[in-house]
């Protein structure tokens, strides 16, 4: 069996889904909270982690799946605060030096970019990034 750390959102859409009833839901989450075994601030901080270390994920995109995740703003903007904006550019090279050996044309610039801009990286630091790896190569 597969178990994977859930939002309180989440976790109420799965009994939902479920046909829990509920009132039963209510008692569920709320014991589930009261024991920290469900704690959105630690959900969002394991989740920002992973997603930034796994997958190179910036952090607009991993705000944007925490919301989507039911995570509450105020619980989000502490995740993300770990880490500067100079992390986020050293990140967001190293990216790109795993994915591009050189930039050699404006095509392959625009397409490191993009990729940056996806992965979550807010356009100025994608911009910078992909400067900084030209002039690295």
């Amino acid at each position: 069996m597969s178990v994977r750390d859930r939002s309180v959102a989440e976790l109420r859409t799965y009994l939902e889904g479920k046909r829990v009833e509920p009132d039963l839901i209510d008692e569920v989450v709320g014991e589930l909270e009261r024991t920290r075994v469900l704690d959105d601030a630690r959900y969002a901080e394991r989740f920002t982690e992973d997603r930034r270390s796994l997958r190179g994920w910036g952090p607009d995109r991993i705000e944007q799946e925490l919301a989507r995740r039911g995570v509450p703003g105020e619980l989000i903007e502490p995740a993300l605060a770990h880490r500067s904006r100079e992390d986020e550019f050293t990140a967001a090279k190293s990216l790109l030096a795993e994915r591009f050996a050189a930039l050699e044309d404006d095509r392959e610039r625009n397409r490191a970019w993009q990729l940056l801009v996806r992965r979550g990286y807010d356009a100025e630091l994608a911009y910078d990034a992909v400067r900084a790896h030209r002039g690295a190569a």
